[in-house]
């Protein structure tokens, strides 16, 4: 870190990831400068921060100057800025160190690496894997996402006690990634869905993720979902150890023999990995199908690190889920509360409800826009739900929308909404916040809803 310490840096993109840097290289008392494309109008917000900081850094919006990157010493982008960029290539031409935030982490990281990649499910799972090694007695940092940048492992005051590095990685931040060389590599799934905004085609998407394949050696390992991908010839050929997960049962569908990794059989998760291991599965604190895959790859995942079943069945047991993403909070007096406020459409809202056995009580409802349909969802709202309680600004459009319902209540306030639905339950129930609809009526973001949902909650 110290061969940074007093250089001229220039940070490309100010979002969540560029505040991080400006921290990290601010440690280090860097020369600072900012640089974003998008006018200054359009960042009043990020701008009054950045006045905040002390001592300021420098900055340019509206455009890319050749000047800035020429004057740097080091550049730094975010993930969602062009690594071809004209200034970038230029910078590069005349032996300025360029690298993206990913990058930068990464070279300064000599810890062990474990990836999870894939096009969905990459949070819980590495959340998973980091709970289970947390409950093995190993210190670990879970990262990779503009909530948790990866640069903030450097930042740790004790990061040379680190034992595991657990990152997520995306298509887009293994573009121009050198050197990356993880330990173990996690592979959820490959969507047909690809952004194009940072993609040509989807070749290019798909030739860009499995590209971390390439980087793996005999020494290394790999863990892939059969399911989802067990007839990519890529996966089947890497030159590595590989370990498979299946929802399905490896015995049924007469592989056992062939190949190593996690299955479902018997209502129970069984593990072939070193040794032939058993896991109850019906304690798991989270629900749902997706849930369960996600179990599957962490399991899979700690046990090709040796890590003991006794920890591997306390994740089972006691893993929470990752915050606003159906997050188990508590069990009172029989009735279990789940905190679902990422659930910004009724598609996922619907998703999530199909997550439970056991009847809920839906509290949804947020800021009314537009172009949401409500329409369409009533039978699977119906089907899923005993109670409906609605709240904020879109309650009226969605209670018209579902008006079929046959226990629908509409609140007048979202403290309301948690009391009523509350007094509503029996022994056995679930009250689920899936709002179906943006925060952005009463919060900030869907992250101050979920929070405040927790905190009335807790105070029940």
């Amino acid at each position: 870190m110290d061969r940074f310490r007093g250089k001229k840096v220039l940070i490309v993109g100010i979002g969540k990831t560029g505040f991080t840097l400006i921290n990290f290289f601010n440690q280090l008392e860097c020369d600072i400068k900012v640089t974003d494309i998008k006018p200054i109008f359009d960042l009043n917000k990020p701008v009054k921060k950045l006045k905040k900081i002390k001592p300021a850094p420098a900055m340019t919006f509206g455009e890319h100057r050749e000047e800035d990157f020429l004057e740097a010493d080091v550049i730094v982008y975010s993930a969602s800025v062009n690594p071809d960029m004209p200034q970038l290539e230029v910078a590069r031409q005349n032996g300025k160190e360029v690298y993206s935030e990913f990058g930068l982490a990464n070279a300064l990281c000599r810890k062990p690496i474990i990836a999870v990649c894939g096009s969905y499910g990459r949070t819980t799972v590495a959340h998973m894997i980091g709970f289970t090694l947390k409950l093995e007695g190993k210190n670990v940092f879970v990262g990779g996402t503009s909530e948790t940048p990866f640069i903030e492992f450097a930042m740790m005051p004790n990061h040379e006690e680190i034992d595991y590095v657990i990152v997520e990685v995306s298509a887009i931040q293994m573009r121009r990634l050198q050197n990356f060389h993880p330990k173990l590599v996690v592979f959820t799934n490959i969507a047909e869905r690809y952004p194009e905004s940072h993609f040509k085609s989807v070749g290019e998407y798909i030739e860009t993720k499995l590209s971390i394949i390439k980087t793996l050696s005999p020494d290394d390992t790999l863990i892939v979902n059969f399911d989802k991908l067990a007839s990519n010839t890529f996966f089947r050929n890497a030159n590595c150890q590989t370990y498979w997960y299946s929802r399905k049962s490896f015995v049924k569908m007469g592989v056992m023999n062939e190949i190593q990794g996690t299955h479902f059989h018997d209502k129970r998760i069984h593990s072939n990995i070193f040794f032939h291991s058993e896991f109850k599965v019906n304690k798991m604190r989270i629900i749902g199908q997706d849930n369960r895959e996600n179990l599957l790859a962490a399991i899979t995942a700690c046990k090709a690190l040796d890590v003991s079943d006794k920890s591997i069945q306390k994740c089972v047991e006691k893993f929470p889920g990752i915050p606003h993403r159906l997050e188990f909070l508590m069990e009172k007096n029989g009735v279990s509360f789940y905190n679902d406020s990422k659930a910004t459409d009724m598609a996922t809202l619907c998703k999530s409800l199909k997550s439970f056995k056991t009847p809920v009580i839906l509290i949804a409802g947020g800021k009314d826009i537009e172009e949401l349909e409500y329409d369409g969802y009533t039978q699977e709202v119906i089907d899923n739900s005993r109670v409906l309680v609605l709240v904020g600004e879109s309650k009226e459009r969605m209670n018209r929308a579902l008006q079929e319902h046959p226990q629908t209540y509409i609140v007048g306030s979202f403290e309301e909404s948690i009391l009523f639905a509350y007094q509503k339950s029996r022994t056995g129930d679930v009250i689920l916040l899936s709002p179906g609809a943006p925060a952005t009526d009463f919060f900030r973001d869907y992250e101050e809803r979920g929070n405040y949902y927790k905190k009335l909650v807790y105070q029940l």
